[in-house]
């Protein structure tokens, strides 16, 4: 058998092309906004993590461009090597204050955060417990660290406990990896319960806060700020893709473990650095996040307008507790003919269908910003509603 016979034997995207029902990899003409240029027509975007509106703000942009005026474009090197600015080290030390934790690492992405912090710090002789929905980013870092992998159902404690029982015996490091907020499902890890099991069990505690720095929390903190339960995570991941308006990612914790982590995960030792106008974007999207709090205010009132509008007109929105509203349609084929509808009419979704969400349960994953309208929420209640009566979905 031929190593290329499977990519021959992929149609399957082909063949939704052929089909005009393609929906991925679509190329935007203009920045992020709640309103983006798409062959040549504005659409509302309802499918970007651009939580806070923060990717064409004035003084985010100025930022970047100052910082490639005084670095240039790129750092020619990983962050082991030749690849560290001093620009690098100072968000480092604003993170680290913000997220109230000793010490923080940056990353290149968010991928490379939790793929390499999660496969440095577990050992083969080590076991992991996941929530089934996890990012694959998180599934990449345990499988390259060896160690045993155990799964439990999605934000399940008592199966969390049922698993941690199994290896109460086991004399080894037990680490409990989890997405604070899970992105196709928005909804919040039950953390208290967690925090509850690890410490019986004997376990240390990760958290991914890539879609809840800068969304939970009073100050944007995440998770745990959410919670009341700041300290008692281990390690906190964060991503810059998102609330940020940039690219790469952080892992936070106390001093020696991100220490360890900075000496051993191949992804930051083997990657070139973060560019400075992506650094010098977060640094001014921090200093925007602190100094004005109406943005989180804002970013929940239309989280708030939208899942109360969707109840309301009889949409299934699962789980969602978050600016991540899921609508679940079904079938493959009904989610992207729905999805081409609300493109057509002016409004750009995400359909997710299996292996991103259990098979038949096919959902156009929606996400909100501070920077949507009142008006462009409304346009897009009006629509789902014409089209779900249409479609036969409420």
């Amino acid at each position: 058998m031929d190593l290329f016979d499977k990519c021959k034997n992929f149609t399957r995207a082909r063949e939704v092309i052929a089909s005009g029902m393609y929906p991925y990899f679509r190329p935007i003409q203009s920045g992020p906004g709640s309103e983006v240029l798409i062959e040549g027509r504005k659409v509302i975007m309802i499918g970007s993590n651009n939580y806070l509106g923060l990717t064409g703000h004035p003084k985010v942009v100025e930022a970047a461009k100052k910082a490639i005026d005084k670095y240039g474009t790129g750092c020619t090197g990983s962050r082991y090597l030749n690849g560290t600015l001093d620009i690098h080290v100072e968000l480092e030390e604003r993170l680290a204050t913000f997220m109230n934790r000793e010490k923080v690492l940056c990353f290149t992405t968010g991928h490379q955060s939790n793929q390499g912090a999660i496969s440095a710090i577990l050992g083969k002789n080590d076991i992991v417990f996941t929530d089934r929905a996890d990012h694959a980013s998180i599934v990449d870092g345990c499988r390259l660290s060896f160690g045993k992998i155990k799964k439990y159902r999605h934000n399940d404690m008592d199966d969390l406990e049922r698993s941690l029982k199994s290896e109460s015996e086991s004399d080894c490091g037990k680490l409990i990896v989890t997405d604070g907020v899970f992105s196709m499902e928005g909804d919040i890890v039950k953390l208290p319960r967690l925090i509850e099991l690890a410490s019986e069990y004997k376990a240390r505690v990760y958290v991914d806060d890539a879609h809840s720095v800068g969304v939970l929390g009073k100050h944007g903190r995440g998770t745990a700020e959410h919670f009341g339960l700041e300290g008692k995570v281990d390690i906190s991941m964060g991503t810059f893709s998102k609330s940020f308006a940039s690219v790469g990612g952080f892992i936070a914790g106390d001093e020696q473990v991100i220490d360890y982590i900075k000496h051993f995960a191949r992804s930051l030792i083997f990657s070139a650095s973060p560019p400075p106008a992506s650094v010098a974007t977060v640094l001014a999207s921090l200093d925007i996040l602190e100094k004005e709090p109406e943005r989180l205010e804002m970013l929940w009132k239309n989280t708030r307008k939208m899942r109360e509008g969707y109840k309301q007109l009889g949409f299934d929105t699962g789980l969602s507790e978050t600016p991540i509203i899921p609508i679940k349609i079904g079938a493959d084929e009904d989610c992207f003919v729905f999805w081409k509808l609300l493109f057509e009419n002016g409004i750009f979704a995400n359909p997710a269908i299996s292996p991103a969400v259990p098979p038949g349960e096919a959902i156009i994953r929606t996400s909100y910003m501070a920077s949507h309208t009142d008006e462009e929420l409304d346009k897009v209640l009006e629509l789902f509603a014409r089209l779900g009566k249409q479609l036969g979905i409420i």
